[in-house]
């Protein structure tokens, strides 16, 4: 059965009516298969969003199934059994001369369909396609010629082959050299929390091509999915099948930062009024390294000066998906809210060990508040300090001690409520979700008015299997504080013997709760990367280029 995944309508938050959203996407994201000492733990990744029949269709790792979107906010499941492969790695599906295909990875199996809203309408087409193959990209060019792109290893490159859909998709030439790993070149390539193992080479992994204005964007991951810095790159060519052409500004989709960090392994594509989009992987990676989520994220793109770039800065905020066409290099999608539960005192029913009520506020998704139990009462309590409107919610489940492995067929649901108090005695239900029936566990609640409070609480309305927790109850809005926007000055320091080493050092701002540091190449206008500082005022990273001259920004908030 379908199930559908609604996202809040603005309805004239943020300036205009388009819904509103914040990563990680609102899915219900599906528990993978148990093994060995295995954690039940949920999972999507390596995502691809292809329009069919003016909606959007998601496809992911993992995911027994797919989903389906009309404005890529409300996301519809819809389980897939006719499709045998579906539970592999690296899916990738493509329109291909008024049919659509699905291709995952390791087996060279091929499915289409005419109807893809009928999870049991694919049947399976002949598959001649001889070579071995990890992550693989369908993709037609606008002549009709289709290629297939694929590579996921720490040495191997990626590929590219035309190949014969009439033939089973046999190759029509020898495959192409087209992505060879350079991490003495490319900091962000190199493998390591902190691009630090310059003794191995990461993984280069997950092609997507992109066609914009004659050119070709071949998008490449690196340099492994269980790191923040897992970001997606590009080289642009004059041909399906290159040469191609590092791009300077790579990576040139990266969020080692903020609530949630990564953005790599993702694909690009054009919404129905012809913006650009990126979709990507995010990691939580505690329970098995494969924990993953998804984001979303406007894209920039210059042909005329081979420029791109998927705008991630808060991006873990609320944002609007315009439903008309817009310039993402000079329209702000975020709605400008605080986060107001970060870093705020909280206290709880009960706390497991290890996971104390703190970690509820942190703004981190790899920590977690888990109750002593599962039963239905159990809360958690957070002060924001002072009296605050309150605009959106966003209840993060972390599933802690479930046992839900698959494959499984029912929902897993919580059912709570959300109050509010102005002096922790008298409170009022914000959100009621104790009939909840979907499977939300990163629902993005918008209230139809702010609410004045200073105390927030979400208790457990029913018994669940595991411990009731959450990787962050965050709360967005507005305080009495005057917000603060200043940058800062800086200094930069870059490692003679490692040029892809550079810190970046400012002095302390009084109110700052955060600092974005942004990075471009020197001269450029593109819309920079960033990453999002807490608790320090030094920037340490390793994931520049090592013939790139860089401009930095500091800006305190």
């Amino acid at each position: 059965m379908a199930t559908a995944l609604a996202a809040v309508v603005a309805a004239g938050w943020c300036g205009s009516k388009d819904p509103i959203v914040a990563n990680p996407i609102s899915l219900n994201y599906q528990f993978g298969m148990g093994g060995g000492d295995e954690r039940s733990r949920r999972e999507a990744a390596d995502p691809v969003i292809e329009m069919w029949n003016d909606d959007y269709y998601l496809f992911a790792s993992k995911s027994s199934g797919y989903w389906r979107s009309h404005d890529l906010a409300s996301w519809e499941y819809i389980p897939a059994p006719s499709i045998a492969t579906i539970n592999e790695y690296a899916p990738t599906v493509c329109a291909i001369d008024g049919e659509f295909y699905f291709m995952a990875s390791d087996v060279n199996r091929i499915f289409k369909t005419l109807t893809p809203e009928d999870g049991n309408s694919w049947v399976e087409v002949e598959c001649r396609f001889p070579i071995k193959q990890h992550d693989p990209c369908l993709w037609q060019d606008d002549d009709g010629r289709v290629f297939l792109y694929w590579g996921c290893h720490d040495k191997e490159p990626i590929y590219g082959v035309e190949v014969d859909v009439a033939d089973g998709f046999a190759p029509k030439c020898e495959p192409v050299v087209l992505i060879d790993h350079n991490i003495d070149k490319y900091g962000w390539e190199v493998p390591g929390a902190n691009n630090e193992e310059t003794f191995h080479q990461g993984w280069n992994e997950g092609p997507a091509m992109l066609k914009q204005d004659g050119k070709y964007y071949l998008q490449y991951a690196a340099p492994g999915t269980q790191w923040r810095i897992y970001g997606d790159g590009v080289y642009v060519g004059d041909s399906p099948l290159g040469p191609f052409t590092y791009m300077e500004s790579n990576p040139f989709s990266f969020k080692p930062g903020g609530f949630i960090g990564g953005a790599g392994h993702g694909h690009t594509f054009r919404d129905r009024y012809g913006n650009l989009w990126h979709v990507a992987t995010m990691k939580i990676s505690v329970r098995h390294w494969f924990e993953r989520r998804l984001g979303l994220f406007p894209v920039v793109l210059d042909s005329k000066k081979n420029t791109m770039r998927a705008i991630t800065e808060w991006s873990d905020y609320p944002f609007t998906i315009p439903q008309r066409r817009f310039d993402a290099s000079k329209k702000q999608l975020s709605c400008g809210y605080k986060q107001l539960a970060a870093g705020a005192q909280a206290k709880a029913s009960s706390e497991k060990l290890g996971h104390a009520a703190a970690s509820a506020t942190d703004d981190t998704v790899e920590t977690w508040w888990a109750a002593g139990s599962g039963h239905k009462g159990e809360w958690l309590e957070v002060d924001l300090g002072r009296e605050c409107r309150i605009k959106a919610l966003q209840p993060n489940f972390a599933d802690d001690s479930m046992q839900v492995f698959a494959p499984y067929d029912f929902p897993v649901v919580y059912k709570y409520h959300i109050d509010a108090s102005k002096d922790g005695k008298s409170w009022t239900t914000m959100i009621d979700r104790s009939a909840n029936t979907a499977d939300m566990p990163h629902e993005l609640v918008v209230l139809d008015k702010p609410v004045a409070a200073r105390y927030v609480r979400i208790v457990n309305d029913e018994d669940i299997d595991g411990n009731f927790s959450l990787y962050d109850l965050r709360v967005f809005g507005s305080d009495s504080r005057k917000p603060l926007d200043k940058k800062v000055a800086n200094t930069v320091t870059r490692d003679a013997s490692d040029p892809r080493h550079i810190i970046v050092e400012w002095t302390p701002v009084d109110g700052a709760e955060r600092y974005i540091v942004r990075w471009g190449v020197a001269g450029s206008r593109l819309r920079p990367n960033s990453d999002e500082v807490r608790g320090t005022t030094v920037l340490d990273a390793r994931w520049y280029n090592r013939d790139t001259a860089y401009h930095f920004e500091v800006t305190a908030y």
